[in-house]
């Protein structure tokens, strides 16, 4: 620990002392000293490994001969990986548009209500736990026990330890096994993202509803709006920028999500993601080109999501 203090206070140091004799000769030879740093490590810890693992993506599994493109059109040809495409693009889909709507509507009514510091962060607390420990969580609320059709005499029912599974046997009916029947166990994985995300959406929503002008919403109820058009014509265009913003961030979000999956399933019963196959594939299934080619298909997925929410937040400071 001594010693990299000591190589970086080094390293700090002579950039500094660089930058000094750069000075002498103009500013732009000064920028470019300072960042230097900076690219190196863009180049090292970025762009060669993101070449290398397009390169690989072109091998074989054993990563000693050249295929072209068949790793590509394996993901989307083999029944196996395409089940990982349409999860993927389930999660995408369903996760933002729910948690967001969850998020505003959570917003709306605990902005001004007595108790709202408390609420929100009731609200928010799950985004504290990290998504292994809430994947546990739900873990235990999805359990399920041995359910048995005909009981003999003195014979009992097994005591469900899974709230959702005891809540059904309560209401008189029979245990299910949520994360075992595809394509329903991904709704079931997706539930807990949303779970998660909701609280950060309505705590940004809420930010943003508050920064409303109040002389704009003073203005409209003097004219009779209702809460509805209120809602409709006034507070949802003016948040709209914002809630681009929460819906691309939990998209992005989703689509590198891993742990939920890894944590619940382990990818089994039909429910995983493009992320988890990567993995798999990389390290379990000793498939090297093919877990590149699905980090490549990740890398591309998200790219054109963070360069729209990049031109949305242009978008609005330039308002």
């Amino acid at each position: 620990m001594l010693i990299a203090l000591i190589a970086f206070a080094a390293v700090v140091g002579i950039i500094l002392f660089l930058a000094a004799l750069a000075e002498r000769r103009g500013r732009r030879q000064t920028a470019w000293l300072f960042l230097a740093p900076t690219l190196v490590l863009l180049v090292v810890g970025l762009v060669y490994p993101a070449g290398r693992t397009v390169v690989r993506s072109l091998y074989d599994a054993a990563g000693s001969q050249f295929i072209g493109l068949h790793n590509y059109l394996t993901i989307f040809s083999s029944d196996e990986q395409l089940v990982v495409l349409r999860n993927t693009v389930l999660w995408v889909l369903v996760t933002p548009f729910v948690a967001t709507v969850i998020g505003l509507i959570y917003a709306i009514l605990v902005d001004g209500a007595r108790g709202e510091s408390f609420a929100k962060a009731l609200i928010f607390l799950p985004m504290a736990i990290s998504f292994v420990g809430a994947s546990i969580i739900w873990k235990f609320v999805y359990e399920y026990r041995d359910h048995i059709e005909n009981l003999l005499p003195g014979q009992q029912q097994i005591p469900q330890i899974g709230l959702l599974n005891q809540v059904i046997v309560w209401l008189g009916g029979k245990p299910q096994q949520f994360l075992i029947d595809s394509p329903w166990n991904t709704f079931f994985l997706i539930v807990v993202m949303i779970w998660i995300q909701a609280g950060f959406a309505m705590t940004i929503l809420s930010a943003s509803i508050k920064a409303i002008p109040a002389e704009m919403t003073e203005a409209a109820r003097l004219d009779g709006v209702g809460a509805f058009e209120m809602f409709r014509f006034i507070t949802l265009p003016s948040i709209r920028p914002t809630v681009v913003v929460v819906l691309t961030t939990i998209a992005i979000g989703c689509l590198k999500v891993f742990d939920i999956i890894r944590t619940m399933t382990g990818g089994s019963f039909g429910t995983s993601v493009v992320a988890n196959e990567f993995y798999t594939q990389s390290f379990s299934a000793g498939n090297q080109g093919l877990g590149a080619a699905l980090a490549v298909l990740l890398f591309i997925l998200v790219v054109p999501i963070i360069v729209y929410n990049v031109r949305q937040l242009r978008a609005s400071e330039g308002r």
